[in-house]
């Protein structure tokens, strides 16, 4: 490139084709304010603390549980909890950031 600008890397090209793609179907870019990053922050650390729990819980579960088959079904609802749980956040945070 010999006009003087900076080479770009693969993520920079990617982005800018989405902004361009995102510009001509009439996608609307809102920067997000500090009231909406407050709440987002706050959804954020409500849900970690959430999972955090229920992590300490699905852990002190397995400790008493000796039984494989058990432990396997005890396992797959705590992949459905965790799973619920990170789909609500990210749906509130969504609704925020719509808002």
């Amino acid at each position: 490139m010999s006009d003087g600008k900076p080479l770009k890397s693969a993520l920079e090209l990617a982005m800018e084709r989405l902004r361009k793609q995102d510009a001509d179907t009439g996608v609307e870019v809102r920067p997000t304010t500090d009231q909406q990053k407050a709440a987002i922050a706050e959804i954020r650390n409500f849900y970690e603390a959430k999972l955090a729990e229920q992590q300490v819980l699905h852990q002190s579960t397995l400790r008493k549980t000796p039984d494989p088959a058990t432990r396997e079904s005890l396992e797959a609802e705590y992949r459905r909890e965790r799973e619920r749980l990170a789909a609500e956040r990210d749906t509130k945070i969504e609704k925020i950031r719509r808002a």
